[in-house]
This record gives structure tokens, sequence and C-alpha cells, in this order.
């Protein structure tokens, strides 16, 4: 098999930890397009005595920790992007890395040491530094998106337990944006599929054309938005959670201060 067939199921999760790390499509993309090009070049790069998905993170690391790609240019035309690279050289790199491959990617202590190259003392040092790290961040009001209300039950004590404050819980596309222009929330977790039938992604769409605000989507089907054929999600959460993945994801969003914005704001919907 050859080392594009092998990477190629481990690409759309792959994209969404770069997205994660960087805080925005283009740049995670760019740093996976990155890879690629190196292991052609190189293809002795990859290594064939791991298990493949801790193969191909290992890889995207080495990329990432050895080449700064260059988007001062977008940076500099938009705020958000400016501000998540202040932000981004104040979190120690390394605690970061370690802390969303085992949060959000959902390796365990040892794959996380493989993928890291280091040993399982080191990871699990790196993970309480970043969460000391990112819970210095200010707090925020959410509002949630949900049309299950043990789901939404779940959601809310978990976002008031990092700190946070639950301005309101929405079932519909219509309650949704009537929420939202109520309180002007800080943050938004979203899911797609509503409960009369509407789509948390119009809803969303509905928002952004209007306010700011970063978006967390929670979804039983995250292969439908990270087809990387459209604007995506940056950050996203897959069905059925984790509570340490949502509180993660959170606490990224939060962190780079993602501000939704025309062009490629909106998502398409799936």
């Amino acid at each position: 098999m050859s080392i594009s067939e092998v990477i190629a199921p481990q690409l759309p999760y792959l994209r969404r930890f770069a997205r994660a790390l960087s805080g925005s499509q283009t740049s995670g993309d760019a740093y996976v397009v990155a890879m690629l090009e190196a292991l052609a070049a190189e293809p002795g790069l990859f290594p064939t005595d791991v298990d493949p998905r801790v193969a191909t993170y290992q890889t995207f690391l080495k990329v990432w920790n050895t080449v700064r790609l260059n988007h001062k240019a977008e940076a500099s035309t938009s705020e958000r992007l400016a501000a998540a690279d202040r932000k981004l050289d104040a979190i120690t790199p390394r605690a970061r890395q370690a802390f969303l491959l085992m949060a959000v990617e959902e390796f365990s202590t040892p794959e996380t040491a493989l993928v890291l190259e280091t040993d399982e003392d080191t990871v699990k040092s790196l993970v309480d530094q970043a969460a000391s790290e990112i819970a210095e961040q200010v707090a925020t009001n959410v509002l949630i998106i949900e049309d299950e209300p043990m789901i939404a039950i779940d959601l809310a004590d978990l976002v008031t337990g990092l700190g946070h404050d639950v301005c309101d819980t929405a079932r519909t596309h219509k309650e949704a944006v009537a929420a939202f222009r109520k309180h002007k929330p800080g943050l938004v977790l979203a899911d797609i599929q509503l409960a009369d039938g509407s789509s948390g992604l119009d809803a969303i769409n509905e928002i952004l054309d209007s306010f700011d605000v970063p978006v967390i989507f929670i979804t039983a089907y995250p292969e439908r938005l990270l087809t990387g054929s459209r604007p995506e999600p940056t950050f996203l959460v897959n069905k059925p959670f984790r509570s340490e993945t949502v509180q993660a994801v959170i606490s990224q969003a939060l962190f780079f201060d993602y501000k939704a914005h025309k062009p490629d704001a909106k998502v398409a919907s799936a």
C-alpha cells in the first residue's frame, strides 16, 4: 500500500487538527499541503514502524515544527487572524499539541508520546501545562443550539464547569436566531439537525450575516462537513462526544477568539 493510500483515511481528521492548532481553515490546510509536498519529495519522512494514524500525525507535526508558513498578508487584513497570531505565541506550542492530540483527536497517552516522540511523563506534564494556560482565558456567555434536552443539559454543565455562563438554549432555527439577537453571546455551540427539521447550519449562517462569533458545531456526521470541497467549520466535535473533547474545543475556540467573517465564514449546508 502506498503512503498516499495509508494517509488518505486520516486526512479529514488531520485537517481538523491542523485548523485547531492554527485557528483557521486556510492556515491549517496549508500545513497539511506542506506535509504532503514534503512526503512527495522525501517519502522516507513517513515512519513505517508505528500505527498509520500515529505515523500521519507524527509526520505532520515534524512539518509543523519546522516549516513557518507566511500568512502575514492575510493577517494584516484580518483582525481575527492577527489576534490569533498573538495568542498563538502566548501559549506553549508543544503543550497545545499534546492537549489537542489527547482531548480532541482522542489519542491515548502512549500514542501521544509516540506522535510527539517523547515519553509518557512528559506528555502528562505538557497536557497539565496547556490546561492551566488555557484556563486563564476570560469567561464568556454561551448559546446552546441543541434539540435533545439531555444533550443540552450535558453541554450546559460542561460550559458552566469551565466558568462560562449559558445565556439560552434553542431547539429550532427560529429560536436560535432570536436567542442570539437577544443575548449576543461570546460563543455558540450548535447541532446541525434541529427539532422542527430545520438546520443548525442555516441558523448559524443567518447569525453570521450580521454578527461575528466563534461557533463550535456538534454533530453525529462530521464527514458531511469535512469534505474539503467547501468552507468548513474550524471547530467541530463528534457525537457522541466526550466531555474532555468539548472542554478542549471550547478552550481552543476562545483561545483563538475565532471571528467568523465573509466570504468564507459561512458553512455550506450538508
